[in-house]
């Protein structure tokens, strides 16, 4: 019918215990995902 959408866009948001934002994901695909954001995590410390 002409109309355009982007439909879902999953993000991840890191942020470290100061509430500062320490990590963006943008347009993330489930598989691997949360290894690579728990690797981040772990290494803020």
């Amino acid at each position: 019918m002409g109309r355009n959408y982007e439909g879902i866009v999953r993000s991840t948001f890191l942020i470290g215990a100061n509430g500062q934002v320490r990590g963006v994901w943008r347009d993330v695909k489930v598989a691997g995902h949360v290894d690579e954001v728990l690797a981040a995590a772990r290494a803020l410390g």
